[in-house]
């Protein structure tokens, strides 16, 4: 029996936590692919990078106010990061609003959005890097920069499912997925 328990703990500790589930429409890769390196400003102005997210998992949402989807989900959004946000993960909601940080401020403020940092893209080229399909679109990426997957449109962010898949991704130390999961099939 205690031979039983020392080999299901080394497996655990070899293959890692175990990946829950991803929510439907979300489509991850097989291997982490490079993010092309976004350049945007915080809601005082100040430039960033996804490099300043690294050593965390980052849920990198592009959204507009304008957008009617994205202003349904924010607060799903905001609630996900009141839960998990900390050291180790980050919703980076990245506002393609040409009126700027503004304009996001004011919105924040409309729907109550609390737990949220302000992240602006006013020149909409992060959305043409990243080759998003439509508003909303989600990248999730790993403490190293890579894209672990994406979903591309509107979702419950703090739904049980949800935040059970990202909690199995945040424990994976080392960001990489394994099978079951096909390589970019939607699940």
């Amino acid at each position: 029996m205690r031979w039983l328990a020392f080999t299901l703990a080394t497996l655990t500790v070899a293959v890692g936590p175990a990946l829950a589930d991803p929510p439907q429409n979300f489509v991850l890769r097989e291997t982490p692919a490079p993010v092309p390196e976004l350049q945007f400003t915080d809601g005082e102005g100040k430039p960033q990078t996804l490099a300043d997210f690294r050593g965390k998992v980052a849920l990198l949402n592009i959204w507009a106010t304008w957008c009617l989807p994205c202003r349904k989900e924010m607060p799903t959004l905001d609630r996900l990061q009141a839960t998990l946000g900390g050291s180790d993960f980050e919703v980076v909601a990245l506002s393609i609003d040409r009126g700027g940080a503004e304009v996001v401020k004011k919105f924040y403020t409309d729907i109550g959005i609390q737990h949220l940092s302000i992240h602006i893209d006013s020149s909409g080229k992060a959305g043409f890097a990243l080759a998003t399909a439509g508003l909303p679109t989600t990248l999730l990426i790993d403490r190293q920069g890579q894209e672990l997957g994406r979903l591309i449109g509107p979702a419950e962010w703090d739904a049980p499912d949800m935040v059970a898949f990202l909690k199995s991704i945040i424990a994976r130390k080392e960001g990489h997925l394994s099978p079951p999961h096909q390589k970019d099939q939607p699940l």
